[in-house]
């Protein structure tokens, strides 16, 4: 069963035993193709999220298919949308902390691994509490504390994660949006470790910061597929 401290210590060991380096010991000199796809990040992080346009109101019904695809959405402002862990009936003011990143961020980790996302959502692993963190809520501030640790609204990144992920994002395209996955499956792992409940989801967030950020100091990494979480991910 998982929920033990024990064993989310256990998941994490590998990157206990290997060396981090410093970030004054690193110059950051970006490559055309560092330089390119570090901007297209950042001007996806600009984009809010807008409920009047269509492509916005295609993307947030492609997630609702994707998560509750044997179930109608009657209507994109809805008190369906509190059973994947939204605040209220209409989506779009959970977006306004974040903008539309943060949809693309939940609808990617829903297509690419249908089968992490779907154990996450309903909850489905792990001694779970009565009151639970919500889930499409948590992918937001998940969202929000990837720009922070990465600094991606930073002319360049001067802390050694944020270093490391240029470094990553050369290797992936879509590096960012596969860390998202690999942090919520970080957060939910902490969360069921802590025996967490909702007051909680401060204290646990920090903690998955904390531990992906550790992981991103590591001297060898050098693609996604090198951090030691990135096994907690699965289609």
């Amino acid at each position: 069963m998982v929920g033990n401290r024990a064993w989310f210590a256990g998941l994490f060991s590998g990157s206990g035993k290997r060396r981090q380096v410093s970030a004054e010991k690193i110059v950051l000199d970006l490559t055309p193709l560092q330089e390119q796809r570090l901007q297209s990040l950042k001007e996806r992080l600009n984009v809010p999220y807008d409920e009047t346009r269509t492509d916005h109101q295609e993307s947030l019904r492609a997630l609702w298919n994707a998560s509750f695809p044997d179930t109608e959405l009657t209507s994109l402002v809805s008190e369906q949308w509190k059973d994947m862990g939204w605040q209220g009936v209409n989506p779009a003011t959970d977006f306004r902390g974040c903008g539309f990143v943060s949809l693309e961020n939940l609808l990617f980790f829903a297509r690419t691994y249908p089968a992490s996302f779907k154990r996450l959502m309903l909850k489905q692993q792990g001694m779970r509490t009565t009151w639970e963190y919500p889930f499409a809520v948590a992918g937001v501030n998940i969202s929000y504390m990837l720009i922070q640790l990465l600094e991606l609204n930073s002319v360049r990144p001067k802390s050694l994660p944020g270093i490391n992920f240029i470094k990553v994002l050369t290797e992936h395209e879509d590096a960012f949006d596969v860390l998202y996955c690999i942090a919520f499956e970080m957060m939910d792992a902490q969360w069921l470790a802590m025996r967490a409940s909702y007051m909680q989801f401060k204290e646990v967030l920090e903690a998955t910061r904390q531990q992906l950020e550790r992981e991103l100091s590591l001297e060898d990494l050098n693609g996604i597929h090198d951090l030691p979480a990135c096994n907690l991910l699965y289609k």
